[in-house]
């Protein structure tokens, strides 16, 4: 079924210094990223890992992502 709702619009609030600063779309998307708790506590994790050994090398991660 498809729904006929609207999609709410989203305000996203950026500071000034990140915005003037910001080249690209993208740079302000890293922002989000790097702001989002979810984002934060997984690189947390992958940091602590990789400290305790547990990290993949560059050839295995490669072969996993289907990355030449």
């Amino acid at each position: 079924m498809i729904s006929t709702k609207k999609r709410e619009s989203e305000i996203i609030v950026f500071p000034r210094t990140v915005f003037e600063t910001a080249d690209t779309k993208e740079d302000l998307e890293d922002w989000l990223l790097s702001q989002h708790p979810d984002f934060i506590k997984r690189m947390r994790k992958i940091k602590q890992d990789d400290t305790q050994g547990k990290g993949k090398d560059w050839a295995s991660l490669k072969k996993e992502l289907c990355i030449k």
